[in-house]
């Protein structure tokens, strides 16, 4: 399984780029794929074509109408094991002995 983490962005158009961001949210959230947004980008968790394959869906979309666009992925692969999403995090979290702010 793959942890991908990706931030999305065209260039060029303005200071605030949300419009074109949740366009790619809205592609993420009806993949079927397990994702947690964070405020710097997003966490998908898959299989590597599955994953890959929404970013590159993402990437279809926002070039329709950006020049430019900036990206950079993150892949964490660890075979046969799921549900990292929430794990990596609880697993730091017991060890500390408390809840950290995600």
């Amino acid at each position: 399984m793959v942890l991908l983490e990706f931030s999305m962005s065209p260039l060029g158009k303005g200071e605030s780029v949300g419009k074109y961001v949740s366009r790619s949210l809205d592609i993420i959230d009806r993949s079927g794929v397990e994702y947690q947004l964070n405020p710097m980008g997003t966490v998908l968790e898959g299989e590597w074509n599955e994953v890959f394959d929404v970013v590159r869906r993402c990437f279809e979309r926002m070039r329709e109408d950006c020049n430019r666009i900036s990206c950079t992925i993150k892949v964490d692969y660890r075979k046969n094991h799921r549900g990292r999403l929430v794990s990596k995090t609880a697993s730091v979290e017991k060890r500390l002995t408390r809840k950290l702010r995600t």
